[in-house]
């Protein structure tokens, strides 16, 4: 009786599936997020007002701890609101134009 080699396709890993959003029928808050992305970035108080008021990092994210130790950790919310990745990138914007074409430093804004 002859061994049985599995094909070496069988464990080959796949590649990684590429994840889609699907874009839902009805989205309604496509077009603000579309109108979001599109704000260019001309003026240097504009940009220091979109820098202070988007932060830097999720405001919500905590570790509450208890004589030293952590009890409980909430994770953070951001990622929740539907336009989150629009207003990083605003605010990604306006950190650019600061730095690059009004020669600013930005790492006050960077906290």
């Amino acid at each position: 009786m002859k061994p049985v080699y599995a094909s070496p396709t069988l464990f080959r890993p796949e590649s990684p599936p590429v994840i889609v959003r699907k874009e839902v029928k009805g989205d309604w808050l496509q077009p603000l997020r579309q109108w979001i992305e599109s704000i260019e970035i001309h003026n240097p108080k504009v940009a220091r007002l979109l820098c202070k008021i988007i932060p830097a990092q999720c405001p919500f994210e905590r570790d509450i701890t208890f004589f030293g130790h952590t009890v409980l950790h909430i994770p953070p919310l951001c990622k929740l609101n539907p336009f989150y990745m629009q207003f990083v990138s605003l605010r990604f914007k306006s950190l650019t134009y600061l730095a690059d074409v009004c020669g600013e430093d930005v790492t006050p804004y960077c906290q």
